[in-house]
């Protein structure tokens, strides 16, 4: 497999009018019956067209063969909605498919050598070996060594990444490419079922299934087609009775007006919307039941370290020992840290240049930090300076202030690291002091605690997970602003903690990247794993992150609220839209032989004829209308079930009821105007 420098993948977050038109004859292939019975009420609306077409060259009339044309494109536009969805796909699955061709592997043997085979020849379990310039042929673990990959025809970040032996970042991805040093991998997928393989079918929708709640949708709107089905049927002998001649096109198009035809044609475009949404955020859904899941999740397990904050530990403050200038402290933490390229020492540079005016010249002969002293820093002539550990600076220089242990322990209780700071000379009088304290904290990530302010006002409860000791995790939680936290967790305490909550009758959603995580990832109702994690992590979970950021977690469940929230929102418009188009097509129909029910046209509508098409017309103009917002989404805000719903009701039922009667009056008035509508 050869990579090519592909380019991102689709970003189809806003709708393209020119889509409509370019998916035109993919929506028409959707015209054949074998598509048409996989959507009931659809299938309806299809075999009314059939039938109608027939009776129209039976006994044809303007007023049929308009009815005909017009329930053709109900059909049609509805077969549009979900082709613009799934053509979206195939963009995405056109992007990765250029970042796969066959490429020649050098596959380890048992004695050391290396043969070249076929990237397709390569079976779970091969060892293969690739160096800088190479393209990885497959999937798998790195076992041995460290370099640099360019991932982005896979990510579309252009910034490349690090794999490594004996990590969470071991994982590899078939098609990226090797830019430095070398690396040994094991292969842990068959060809054909690579990463970018389950991409592709995922992307296109060939590997999505109807979700729970579509199956449940599916069997509402087919009982509402019965009951309505039922119901039009026993209006012809009513008519018969009542002495007038039942007309079957205009029982038809009653038929196809009163039933949800509008849900029943975007219900599947919003599923395949959900996913796409996820795929532009780099997130890959392995199944539609996840995203929907995402949208009712109760409990969000969010770790510590590189998701609530930055992962490294930065300073945050100096504190200078009773009768040392600040202005000394800094200068000497910045000897100390110009040549720590730990992001802990880059922080102190970047504190003290915030602060003071320091000079980037020589400082002398640097001492790297090791394990065993636990120290680093500087030594000029006859002066030395350390920062470090409190008890590694204790024993280099003697006892500490009383006033430096104090701040050292305060320190320590909020849930920072002190890094204690002295000086020692070696001159013909020889001296010792400790010039003061760099407070390194776990700074948790701007808009962290309003972000778990939104979630709370969902209705999610998020709990931190970290293996720091309780006080820490205290200090971190109550300024990240978390629901609750699990502090010292081993992979058991997480297992336990997402069983617990689902025994409760609680959703749990959780991310992961680590092997030690995959039994919590695979129990979570969402588990979010990390790319750069392990294999056995991106098998457990059931989305990935290409990005691989943890934060992406409370994105997701916003995604999965707004594809609920969209797929209700026009369920309930379609059902509202039913009962003004009952106003518009009934008193037509019985008007000439009950007078009476005149009354019920509140629209005036020209005759029976004209208000019959004018619904018809409406029925189909109003599922191209809303393609672009199943495709889009409802906006989601957070707020609470109740104001969600009064919110949904007022604009989506109120709205549902008021648009058709304006519409059918105004398509009304154009349809008049045809010959055959008197």
């Amino acid at each position: 497999m050869t990579v090519h420098q592909a380019p991102d993948m689709v970003r189809s977050g806003a709708f393209d009018p020119r889509q409509l038109i370019s998916t035109l004859p993919r929506a028409a292939g959707k015209l054949d019956p074998r598509e048409q019975a996989r959507h009931p009420v659809m299938f309806v609306v299809f075999v009314g067209a059939v039938v109608t077409t027939l009776l129209s060259i039976w006994h044809p009339s303007v007023f049929a063969w308009t009815v005909v044309a017009w329930l053709w494109f109900t059909v049609l536009f509805a077969g549009l909605a979900e082709a613009v969805a799934e053509g979206r796909g195939r963009a995405q699955a056109d992007s990765l498919r250029a970042v796969k061709s066959d490429t020649q592997a050098r596959r380890l043997d048992d004695d050391g050598e290396t043969t070249r085979v076929s990237g397709a020849d390569l079976h779970v379990g091969d060892i293969i070996v690739v160096e800088a310039g190479e393209v990885i042929a497959g999937d798998g673990d790195v076992i041995e060594g460290i370099a640099t990959v360019d991932e982005s025809a896979i990510t579309g970040e252009s910034a490349p990444v690090v794999r490594e032996s004996g990590g969470d970042r071991s994982a590899v991805t078939g098609g990226t490419v090797v830019l430095s040093d070398r690396i040994v991998v094991r292969i842990t997928t068959e060809p054909g079922h690579t990463f970018v393989d389950r991409m592709i079918a995922l992307v296109e929708g060939a590997a999505r299934q109807k979700t729970p709640n579509e199956i449940a949708l599916d069997i509402l709107l087919s009982s509402l087609t019965i009951v309505f089905l039922l119901a039009v049927v026993a209006v012809g002998p009513l008519q018969q009775f009542a002495g007038q001649a039942a007309d079957p096109v205009k029982l038809i198009a009653l038929l196809v007006c009163l039933i949800p035809t509008t849900i029943g044609a975007l219900v599947s475009s919003i599923g395949i919307a959900g996913m796409d949404r996820l795929v532009q955020r780099n997130v890959l859904a392995m199944s539609g039941r996840a995203v929907e899941a995402a949208g009712d999740v109760d409990t969000l397990l969010m770790d510590k370290t590189g998701t609530i904050t930055f992962g490294n530990r930065r300073a945050t403050a100096l504190i200078a020992a009773r009768g040392v200038p600040d202005a000394e402290l800094a200068e000497v933490s910045y000897r100390c840290s110009l040549a720590d390229e730990t992001p802990e020492g880059r922080s102190i540079v970047d504190l003290v240049h915030s602060a003071y005016t320091v000079d980037d010249g020589p400082v002398g002969t640097v001492v790297p930090f090791t394990a065993q002293t636990r120290m680093s820093g500087v030594d000029a002539d006859d002066v030395s300076w350390r920062k470090g550990a409190a008890d590694s600076v204790r024993a280099w220089i003697g006892e500490l202030p009383v006033d430096v242990d104090d701040a050292v322990d305060a320190i320590g209780r909020r849930g920072g690291t002190p890094l204690v700071v002295a000086e020692r000379t070696s001159g013909p009088i020889p001296s010792a002091r400790v010039l003061g304290v760099v407070e390194l904290s776990d700074v948790v990530k701007p808009g962290m605690a309003e972000r778990f302010v939104q979630l709370r006002a969902m209705g999610i409860r998020t709990v931190m997970v970290t293996g720091d000791n309780p006080l820490t995790a205290a200090a971190i939680a109550a300024r990240a602003g978390v629901d609750d936290f699990v502090a010292e967790a081993t992979p058991e305490d997480k297992l336990a903690l997402i069983r617990r909550e689902q025994a409760s009758g609680r959703l749990v959603a959780m991310t992961g990247d680590g092997t030690n995580d995959a039994p919590a990832l695979a129990q979570a109702d969402v588990g979010l794993a990390m790319n750069t994690g392990t294999s056995a992590a991106k098998e457990a979970g059931n989305m990935v992150d290409l990005d691989s950021d943890p934060t992406k977690l409370i994105e997701v469940v916003g995604i999965g609220k707004q594809l609920l929230i969209t797929r209700g929102a026009l369920t309930t418009f379609s059902l509202a839209n039913d009962l003004a188009k009952y106003f518009a097509i009934l008193p037509a129909l019985f008007s000439t032989v009950f007078p009476q029910l005149g009354a019920l046209n509140i629209m005036h509508l020209h005759s029976a004829q004209s208000a019959i098409v004018s619904a018809v017309v409406f029925n189909a103009l109003t599922i191209v209308a809303l393609i672009p917002l199943s495709l889009r989404g409802v906006p989601y805000r957070a707020m609470s079930v109740s104001r969600l719903l009064r919110r949904n009701l007022l604009v989506f039922g109120v709205g549902g009821v008021v648009t058709p009667f304006v519409g059918i009056w105004l398509i009304d008035l154009v349809v008049r105007l045809l010959p055959g509508m008197g």
